[in-house]
């Protein structure tokens, strides 16, 4: 083998995050670490890989297509994690069974999706989110979305919406008007994708009466703020999508306690591409960005498959997502300073590293030259490493 051709490559949809973008990432993580324990929230680390069982609980087909999957020496299957929802719940069911409720708990991890990369989308990504288990309350939902959007507000965004919908109106139109078990998936799916050329397809070769496929075209766009909320009531007749609508009333009530109403708008066409969701639904978008930087709902039949029948509710954050975001909108995003670097002459290495621990223990980024070097030298080593202060010990 000629060593001089060979070009170390990564994975296909995974990528190394340099000094100054992993200082920045890490940055934002330790802010939102910071926001949700001074809400509550506790911090719990899952395994990156779980037994495949265990992570399909609730998912879709199309996600379990999506996860890295492998077998261990006895021959079972493995997969990395794809999201992060159904790990904590496992913990929190298993592990925190007999806390108090409700459970609050936050994470920040990598999780694993094939996925077609491109910027804001890897196989590899990393996320920041808060799960709230034991409450079925509004409050609950107006919390986690209030978190969301402080957490965007903490990372320096505000240039943003967080869109709100509710699977169980969906579900109301096509309970009254009994479509058949493939074609609430071939809708969902059509939904899912914002699909309108599609939707009308299914609906035309459905064999529903006219009413129904009009009510169903309108879905994806039963789009705005408060008016469109209260419109749509007019168009519906089922208890189901009524109490719905009831329930985003409320939970937008709470949001403008907050403080943070302004920020919120209704999407009645957000139903998420996971099944596990039961309730309120949302996602939070920023100019020049084609996918969400952050996403969640309600989910309160998941903890019921790990022996706990708790309601829940939660969200999860692309922290390269909100990276991307505050580049784009010019959001500088300033790394951590670097404060001196320490040269010294040929002898003096003794008096220089009492002076290095002595800044350190100050709290100062100090960096100490490992050979003797002309102040000079130090010099250009201090600019070209981006310090702001140089010392030099010599004689």
């Amino acid at each position: 083998m000629n060593n001089e051709a060979f070009v170390p490559k990564i994975p296909y949809g995974t990528r190394d995050l340099l000094p100054r973008d992993a200082n920045r990432k890490r940055n934002i993580e330790a802010s939102f670490s910071k926001l949700f324990a001074g809400w509550g929230y506790d911090e719990v680390v899952t395994p990156t890989f779980e037994y495949l069982e265990t992570l399909t609980v609730g998912s879709s087909g199309d996600l379990q297509n999506n996860m890295f999957k492998f077998l261990d020496k006895n021959n079972r299957i493995l997969a990395l994690r794809p999201d992060m929802t159904t790990p904590i719940v496992r913990v929190a069911a298993t592990r925190l069974r007999e806390n108090t409720l409700p459970l609050k708990i936050f994470y920040l991890t990598n999780v694993f999706r094939y996925e077609e990369a491109q910027a804001g989308r890897q196989c590899e990504f990393y996320q920041a989110g808060v799960e709230l288990l034991g409450r079925s309350e509004a409050t609950a939902d107006a919390e986690v979305i209030a978190l969301a959007i402080e957490a965007m507000l903490e990372a320096g965004l505000t240039n943003f919406q967080v869109s709100l919908g509710q699977v169980e109106f969906i579900n109301g139109i096509m309970n009254e008007y009994q479509l058949t078990s493939a074609q609430r998936q071939a809708v969902k799916q059509a939904l899912v994708n914002r699909d309108l050329v599609g939707l009308g397809e299914i609906l035309s070769n459905s064999g529903l009466c006219p009413a129904a496929q009009k009510l169903l075209k309108q879905v994806p766009v039963l789009h705005g703020r408060e008016d469109m909320l209260s419109q749509s009531y007019s168009m519906i007749t089922n208890e189901t999508s009524r109490k719905a609508l009831d329930n985003l009333s409320e939970i937008y009530s709470i949001l403008k306690n907050y403080g943070v109403g302004k920020y919120v708008n209704f999407d009645l066409g957000i139903i998420r591409n996971f099944e596990y969701y039961t309730g309120m639904v949302f996602e939070g978008y920023t100019p020049g960005l084609g996918f969400p930087l952050c996403g969640g709902g309600r989910y309160d039949r998941m903890a019921g498959s790990f022996g706990a029948d708790w309601p829940a509710t939660g969200f999860a954050l692309g922290i390269e997502r909100i990276m991307l975001a505050m580049e784009r909108q010019g959001i500088a995003m300033s790394p951590d300073s670097k404060d001196i670097y320490i040269g010294w002459s040929e002898g003096m290495l003794k008096e220089a590293i009492a002076y290095a621990e002595e800044q350190r223990r100050g709290g100062k980024i100090v960096e100490l030259a490992l050979i003797p070097q002309s102040q000079a030298e130090a010099a250009s080593m201090q600019v070209s490493k981006g310090y702001g202060k140089l010392v030099y010990i010599g004689d």
